[in-house]
């Protein structure tokens, strides 16, 4: 018999600067990959991922929350993973948050946990990269957003 692995939710951003770039940040772990910044709900989240969104942001990318214009809730993704060497099955709020390019101070960071860099991608050139992208189907989902706005429901995306 397969057990479900313990639940952990997590909330994460889609920051888009003036430009309508997207922020990514880059991990070396598991062949290297760009995500999106975000992170677990914390109990003083209080089960409000739009806190833990904010949060987050000034862990890893020393923003302040007063910096961010956060939108709807664009998308959910769920994912068995390890976390910590613990098997998990991680479901992922993604937020849109807007931001100037400036904000983002990692000096400030608290938790930058194993953020190699962070870099701003043209839509394009996330469109074209051979380089890994998480979540999957980022490029797209962005791209939407940008022409009709937010989806009225979140967009469930692929592993």
């Amino acid at each position: 018999m397969t057990s479900t692995p313990p639940l952990r939710e997590a909330a994460r951003a889609i920051v888009l600067d003036d430009q309508d770039r997207v922020l990514l940040l880059r991990y070396d772990e598991n062949g290297g990959f760009w995500a999106t910044p975000g992170g677990s709900l914390e109990d003083e989240d209080k089960g409000d991922h739009s806190a833990a969104v904010l949060r987050e942001l000034g862990e890893e990318l020393g923003i302040d929350e007063k910096e961010v214009e956060l939108g709807d809730q664009l998308a959910e993704r769920s994912k068995d993973h390890l976390v910590g060497g613990r098997e998990v099955r991680q479901v992922e709020k993604y937020f849109l948050a807007r931001i100037p390019a400036a904000a983002v101070d990692p000096a400030r960071a608290s938790q930058p946990d194993n953020i190699r860099e962070h870099r701003w991608w043209p839509l394009a050139e996330l469109n074209t990269t051979a380089d890994t992208v998480y979540p999957l189907g980022l490029a797209d989902l962005v791209t939407g957003v940008l022409e009709h706005g937010a989806p009225v429901r979140p967009v469930v995306l692929a592993g």
